[in-house]
């Protein structure tokens, strides 16, 4: 298949070039390189099925030839990079998934959209279920990535029910692994990098707020799922186990055998206090759940860490 990877030179977008091109398709990555990095894809550029793109899809742009398959993860997705940058983010996922949509309907393909788990906000259901509506600040601190992104779904259902346009819609929970950007504010990424270094692990509030982290290896292969389903969704993506902040800091120092001290910080405007997906549609309907444990993906994703510091 021809397929197109908008944002693939990110974390997980480069991840996910990397599976599609052992399946021996032919790779469309597009990225402006706002938070992607061209080292995730050095080994793919003489490569005969792929072909990188330098562009930024806020603009229109059009590929000649067919597209049977679109990937839509062309967003910034780490709190710093978001709010450092939060209208190139609510555009991205606004009238960049607008050109998508229109380039998806061209090639008459399918597109997937990655929506997140932030669509959610402040949930006042526990676990997160498909069907919850989400508790979110339209006009807060986050707002450009998470409202922007449940603008995103929104419009690919119009899209659906005005143009009968084949659409998937993925909600993603906290993905890790190797690729992740030391610095970008993500917890694991912190984690790591302050353990390594022999810095205090900084923990935000109570350190008793909740996450679930999902393995990169995992999460490809639930989007490949998705894409090459039938289903519409929203799907929720993610590895249902749920972890204390304090936790998943206590596990990094166990790994990295770091002194690190802890120390605490205040908890962030709007910052979620729990987070935990309900993956049953995804496991019924996709066939797919989860294999890897945090420790083992810990492990993997130290060990890369260790190799570019």
């Amino acid at each position: 298949m021809r397929i197109i990877v908008a944002g693939g030179a990110g974390f997980i977008g480069s991840h996910l070039c990397d599976f599609l091109i052992q399946r021996e398709d032919f790779v469309i990555c597009v990225d402006n390189f706002g938070t992607g990095h061209i080292a995730h894809i050095n080994h793919l550029l003489k490569n005969k099925n792929f072909k990188l793109i330098r562009h930024d899809i806020t603009i229109p742009f059009k590929i000649l030839g067919p597209i049977d398959r679109i990937y839509h993860l062309a967003s910034r997705a780490s709190p710093i990079d978001y709010q450092n940058f939060p209208v190139e983010t609510a555009l991205s996922n606004s009238i960049g998934t607008y050109n998508l949509l229109n380039l998806a309907q061209e090639k008459r393909c399918p597109l997937l959209f990655t929506s997140t788990s932030e669509a959610y906000g402040e949930p006042k259901e526990h676990p997160q279920k498909e069907t919850y509506w989400g508790n979110v600040n339209p006009v807060g601190l986050r707002s450009c990535y998470d409202e922007s992104k449940r603008f995103g779904e929104a419009l690919l259902m119009a899209y659906k029910r005005q143009y009968d346009a084949d659409v998937k819609i993925v909600r993603i929970f906290n993905t890790y692994g190797p690729r992740l950007r030391p610095g970008d504010g993500r917890v694991i990424s912190n984690f790591i990098l302050q353990c390594l270094r022999g810095e205090p692990l900084t923990v935000y509030g109570t350190g008793k707020q909740t996450r679930s982290f999902c393995y990169v290896s995992d999460m490809i292969l639930g989007l490949h799922k998705m894409m090459e389903s039938k289903q519409t969704g929203p799907k929720n993506l993610g590895n249902p186990g749920e972890f204390t902040i304090l936790e998943l800091a206590n596990k990094i120092k166990k790994i990295t055998k770091s002194k690190s001290k802890i120390v605490y910080q205040p908890l962030p405007a709007d910052d979620p206090t729990k987070r935990r997906p309900d993956i049953s549609k995804a496991i019924k309907v996709l066939g797919w759940t989860p294999k890897v444990s945090l420790k083992g993906g810990l492990v993997k994703t130290i060990a890369y860490f260790k190799t570019i510091l």
